[in-house]
């Protein structure tokens, strides 16, 4: 299967691609810094491009992709930031025109869970719909996916001349009973209890425990401030902790231990907690692979009478029962 990352950053979609077995052929990406780190790290091309202004799709088309799979800039849909559409919501809509020119038989969007909040998306599912792909969305919580971080992330598949809702079954059938947390990923590598990470303001906590999921990453680091008087969940005293360093943040997006991450603090900080954890990216390859090597057969999909449990069972018919 030969891919095309979009959006690349510094590699984490590629990473757990490249994991579950696909070529990633070529990366773009418009950030120098992404790319210096990238570059470092896969031996396949990263090409620095603007893909807010295309003017030629044979750059893309040139590597025969069969998939092309990106996380568009999404910070104007963050509940993070602001809650406005602006330029960034407009690479949703690039996006969708690359892949309606280049029309590779398969592609995955990544964003964050309030993207369907946005005319971008609905305007960019229109355009994928005229270019005739079936549609599969749904939003993953990281910890349920082999990545010791509660961070949950969008996810919309679609294949051409394919069927809606046929990946989803797949992607729910190996998620995780119970929430990963840093000590099942890490053990007491990180030689601490807890540990600081800045809140987005002092109404909510910011001391964690290594037996609990973290809390997302974001591009955003600093140390315990001289005046943090604690929270009342807070999971030790302030003087007990410290900040996790750029590179512990790294390994909590489950990159490698071996990733080269090279350039200055505040871009490393910013690229890390823009990226999509190699774990999370993994698995939702992993599920794509179960789909294509099913041969068009899905999985039915139901409650049991008196219990939450579901039933996977192989069909040779689509059909997606909710009951």
């Amino acid at each position: 299967m030969r891919v095309i990352d979009l959006f690349a950053g510094c590699g984490g979609m590629s990473k757990g691609f490249e994991n579950a077995g696909y070529e990633i052929v070529a990366a773009f990406e418009n950030w120098k810094d992404a790319i210096e780190v990238y570059k470092k790290n896969f031996k396949h091309p990263v090409i620095e491009y603007d893909l807010s202004n295309v003017e030629d799709y044979n750059i893309f088309k040139q590597f025969k992709p069969d998939m092309i799979i990106g996380g568009p800039p999404c910070q104007d849909y963050s509940s993070a930031g602001k809650r406005k559409e602006d330029e960034n919501a407009n690479l949703t809509i690039d996006f969708a025109n690359i892949i309606a020119n280049v029309k590779p038989k398969y592609f995955l969007m990544e964003n964050v869970d309030q993207i369907k909040k946005y005319n971008a998306y609905h305007k960019a599912v229109e355009i994928f719909r005229k270019a005739g792909y079936g549609l599969s969305a749904k939003i993953l919580d990281a910890s349920l996916c082999g990545v010791p971080q509660k961070r949950k992330r969008f996810f919309l598949f679609r294949e051409l001349g394919g069927k809606d809702d046929v990946l989803i079954p797949f992607l729910e059938a190996n998620l995780s009973k119970k929430p990963m947390t840093v000590r099942d990923y890490l053990g007491d590598s990180l030689g601490i209890e807890h540990y600081y990470r800045h809140p987005r303001n002092y109404n909510r906590r910011a001391i964690f425990s290594i037996d609990e999921p973290a809390p997302t990453i974001r591009g955003v680091n600093r140390p315990v401030p001289a005046g943090y008087k604690g929270h009342p969940k807070d999971t030790a005293r302030p003087d007990e902790v410290r900040a996790l360093t750029t590179i512990e943040r790294s390994y909590l997006q489950t990159f490698p231990k071996d990733f080269i991450f090279e350039g200055s603090k505040t871009s490393l900080e910013q690229m890390i907690g823009n990226a999509v954890p190699v774990k999370l990216a993994e698995y939702v390859a992993n599920a794509i692979n179960a789909y294509i090597n099913s041969k068009g057969k899905v999985l039915e999909y139901k409650k049991k009478e008196k219990t939450d449990s579901i039933i996977y069972e192989q069909l040779d018919l689509f059909e997606i029962v909710n009951n």
